[in-house]
């Protein structure tokens, strides 16, 4: 039978979505519905001196108003509040817990009512008193505070000899702003409270069983008496790795009044929670007057909450990509009284690439270097981190075919010389890098006699196409037609799975997968064996293959038995089996993804006008498991990238702490009039020593090195660096 893996299949979960039969965390009903509504604070930092509930309470249809002050009994360590991906270092945060507040927005009040109208509307009719003391929410106001974090990275040699003793040297800062996750789902939960007292939480989350531990953990209820869904998200990309204040919330409402209760946060809200932090980025590039690299110095000043310490490896990717006999690396974190920040699609990577990427171009220019020859010229083959190879890295054809297909041998290297009408164009680009990760992952498969199979796993889909994928695979280590392949996740009772992301799902749920099948296929040659007169006796299960529902000999076309018959005969109806999947430390290889971005923008050279035209984005991720799928994500990771080139920025007013564009309106995002051509090409990459099929992932590569080439294109159509994002009409004309 033909493979479904390695092609253009379309989501098995797409007309769910289209017909709206989808459901999601606020979608879900009881017959005793309660809902919720948050009153979040107006301080950034201090105390609650007294909340004054009455006016609220005395509205018709408002049922209880929870503060620090009467909620249900909640864990007193940190330990109750962990999740899986919680920083090392700090204490989680505790809704609702005291009366201290730690950021402009925290949640300190639930107020509980018989419709949604009625609960929002008493919320805005609780009166907050508080003792407000003095906050800090401006990056650039608080460097001098910052404190190094001890990152796993060494250095090599003294860079900053090497540096003052090159022939040609650049140095740069540059600066990314709060960029905040706004997925079109809003943050939502409903707890469904049944006869018996036990709770089914719908959750919108990246990771229910991380959920379901840390809910457990908080309010001290036993695992069985709990079960975490989410069977569809309406994206998240980092904001649903750690359980969100919300959940919480809901199910405090629920303890306390013994019915079902949901809560769905406001878009308002929705910037008190996760967010990619402000990060000033200093860069130092020394180079021989052939292009060549001496020395490297990247150093990075990041906000972190109050209370905990959250980072990623921003500084580094360097040592991946780029030959350097030296190189320096320095994170630091500088404490403000803001929520702690959170992954945000290929978080490190993003902001340091970017600038590491405009620093590269910046050294070419200093060079009169072609901006992709320098590239080739510090090319690495090796990881210089650990001295490690690659399992598989095929930058340079990411380069060779993404430079054919935008034409970039065309390019005039000169800035202003390039243009279409009134417009100034633009050619830049930059190089992407992110990880090739995979985690303990299992999968149970349940193969019926008419030949249909149910596979499960408690992973997620963030709108990635995980119920695709694993359909994909399913079909085709079982041999069957995908459409008789039932897919279940999102679910914390069924078998292990880390929280999605990290671009790790794809290549650990294949594996749990294929492992699984192979015990399947153990099972069913058992059986067919037992068969009067076997065609398949003496045969192991290595020797055989399962195709279009048949239990076949590799090695002889004639020897044969059908899936029916086999369980048929073995007087069963089903065969079920589960498998833990566990993959090896590899301390030998680097494993990474690469690309290679060319973007075309076209400027308006009186008013600064900013478009991009063009974007070619080449990728090297190993084996592709659905070309149409991933195609998606690259698409969607370029938009994004745009969008943090030209328009994210979160504005806040440091006088009051507060958020001032705490909406879609006034945070800019891509809109369908911004994106215009994109074209994805994917890059043979055969690797069986990252795994044995070759798997990658795809999530986070597509955005890395985007920002880059954008800004690196503004600079060559206009003469002017910008090393501030975004890059707004006001800094190319100002």
């Amino acid at each position: 039978m033909a493979s479904y893996m390695g092609t253009s299949t379309s989501r098995v979960d797409g007309r769910a979505k289209v017909t709206g039969s989808a459901q999601y965390a606020g979608e879900f009903g009881a017959p005793d519905l309660v809902y919720g509504s948050v009153v979040t604070s107006t301080i950034s930092r201090g105390r609650i001196a007294q909340i004054d509930a009455s006016r609220a309470l005395a509205l018709d249809g408002v049922l209880d108003v929870l503060t620090h002050e009467n909620r249900p009994k909640m864990a007193n360590t940190d330990a109750g509040y962990n999740d899986e991906v919680a920083p090392e270092g700090g204490s989680p945060f505790r809704p609702l817990y005291d009366d201290k507040i730690k950021f402009n927005g925290q949640p300190i009040a639930l107020v509980l009512a018989q419709d949604s109208e009625t609960a929002r509307f008493a919320a805005t009719l609780v009166h907050i008193d508080y003792d407000e003391e003095k906050h800090a929410t401006d990056l650039h106001a608080r460097l001098d505070k910052a404190f190094v974090v001890e990152k796993p990275d060494k250095p090599r040699g003294n860079a900053a000899r090497a540096f003052a003793a090159s022939a040609v040297r650049h140095e740069g800062k540059y600066f990314i702003p709060i960029e905040h996750h706004n997925p079109m789902e809003l943050f939502a939960t409903t707890v469904v409270r049944s006869g018996d007292g036990k709770l089914t939480v719908f959750d919108k989350t990246q990771g229910v069983q991380n959920v379901h531990r840390y809910v457990c953990g908080v309010f001290g209820l036993k695992p069985d008496d709990v079960r975490v869904m989410s069977p569809y998200v309406g994206g998240a990309f980092g904001s649903g790795l750690r359980p969100q204040y919300q959940v919480v919330l809901a199910m405090q409402g629920a303890l306390q009044l013994k019915r079902s209760v949901r809560l769905v946060l406001t878009r308002d809200q929705m910037y008190g929670l996760g967010y990619r932090p402000a990060t000033i980025q200093r860069v130092a590039l020394g180079a021989q007057k052939d292009g060549t690299l001496d020395a490297i110095t990247q150093e990075a000043i990041a906000m972190t909450s109050q209370y905990e310490e959250f980072s990623r490896n921003d500084t580094s990717w360097s040592a991946l990509l780029y030959k350097s006999a030296t190189a320096k690396y320095e994170h630091k974190l500088a404490r403000l009284d803001v929520p702690t920040p959170s992954d945000m699609r290929a978080p490190g990577a993003t902001t340091g690439v970017y600038a590491l990427e405009c620093a590269m171009d910046e050294l070419a220019v200093a060079l009169k270097l072609d901006p992709l020859e320098l590239r080739l010229r510090c090319y690495s083959d090796r990881d210089q981190n650990n001295d490690n190879p690659y399992t598989s890295k095929e930058l340079k054809e990411c380069y060779r075919q993404g430079a054919e297909a935008f034409g970039w041998s065309k390019r005039n290297p000169a800035p202003r010389t390039m243009r279409d009408g009134t417009e100034l164009v633009g050619w830049g680009m930059a190089t992407g890098i992110w990880e090739a990760l995979q985690v303990p992952t299992a999968t149970r498969i349940v193969l019926t006699a008419n030949g249909h199979a149910e596979v499960s796993c408690a992973t997620s889909d963030i709108g990635t196409g995980t119920y695709t994928v694993m359909a994909q695979v399913a079909a085709d280590m079982l041999g069957l037609p995908i459409d008789n392949i039932t897919v279940k996740l999102g679910d914390s009772s069924l078998p292990q799975s880390h929280v999605e992301g990290g671009s790790w799902t794809a290549a650990s749920v294949a594996h749990a997968i294929a492992a699984t099948a192979d015990q399947i296929r153990g099972e069913l040659l058992g059986l067919a064996q037992k068969m009067p007169d076997s065609l398949l006796a003496g045969l192991k299960p290595d020797d055989v293959v399962l195709s279009d529902g048949m239990i076949a000999a590799k090695k002889a076309a004639g020897r044969s038995v059908s899936l029916a018959d086999a369980m048929r005969h073995g007087g069963v109806d089903r065969v079920e089996r589960e498998k833990l999947v566990e993959f090896a430390e590899d301390t030998k290889h680097a494993r990474n993804t690469h690309s290679a971005i060319f973007a075309e923008v076209k400027v308006d050279e009186q008013l600064g006008i900013v478009r991009v035209t063009r974007v070619v984005d080449a990728v090297a991720a190993g084996r592709i498991i659905n070309t149409k799928t991933a195609a998606s994500q690259i698409m969607g990771s370029v938009v994004w990238g745009i969008g943090m080139a030209l328009h994210e920025e979160t504005l806040i007013d440091h006088k009051f702490g507060r958020v001032m564009n705490a909406n879609i309106a006034e945070y800019h995002m891509p809109v369908h009039a911004d994106v215009h051509d994109i074209k994805v090409i994917f890059v043979e990459e055969p690797d069986g020593t990252v795994n044995p099929l070759g798997i990658k992932g795809v999530g986070e590569i597509g955005i890395v090195g985007v920002a880059a080439a954008v800004a690196n294109a503004i600079y060559h159509a206009t003469g002017k660096r910008v090393r501030d994002l975004p890059i707004t009409l006001n800094k190319i004309i100002g």
